[in-house]
């Protein structure tokens, strides 16, 4: 199988997601439907002096459960965009932790596609899990040009 991250969607959505890069995650695609995020706290995550704010967890959830639904569709030549998310924290993300995102499809229509996530700390404890749907549509209408 062709290695999904090389694929030109992929690569702009690298290229132009600033959040993401602001943010320092990173990511991979394992299989369509399948993909893994990473990102370690630190002080620009805090919301205490010990926690990160549950914005950054969010935003690393979102992006986890979005590129897992992309994974699907980019091979269609389309993008996708969060309908809805519901996330729950189970235990706060302190500075230092190394946070490994997982996303898996559970199901995909001709439009819209239902994704489950988890984000565990470096001691595989649960940070956070939650579930969202995400749209798909042409990759034009988000500026990509394939």
């Amino acid at each position: 199988m062709t290695d999904l991250k090389d694929h030109p969607i992929v690569q702009g959505y690298i290229k132009n997601n600033h959040f993401g890069a602001m943010l320092d995650m990173s990511f991979e695609m394992v299989d369509p439907g399948n993909v893994l995020y990473s990102m370690q706290i630190s002080e620009k995550h805090l919301a205490t002096p010990i926690a990160a704010h549950g914005g950054a967890v969010c935003a690393m959830m979102d992006a986890t459960m979005g590129v897992c639904a992309l994974s699907e569709v980019i091979r269609e030549n389309h993008v996708v965009s969060t309908i809805e998310m519901k996330i729950s924290f189970v235990v706060p993300a302190l500075v230092g932790d190394v946070l490994s995102g997982s996303a898996v499809t559970v199901k995909k229509g001709s439009r819209l596609i239902f994704v489950e996530g988890k984000i565990h700390n470096q001691d595989q404890k649960l940070v956070a899990t939650a579930s969202g749907t995400f749209n798909s549509y042409p990759s034009s209408k988000a500026g990509f040009r394939v």
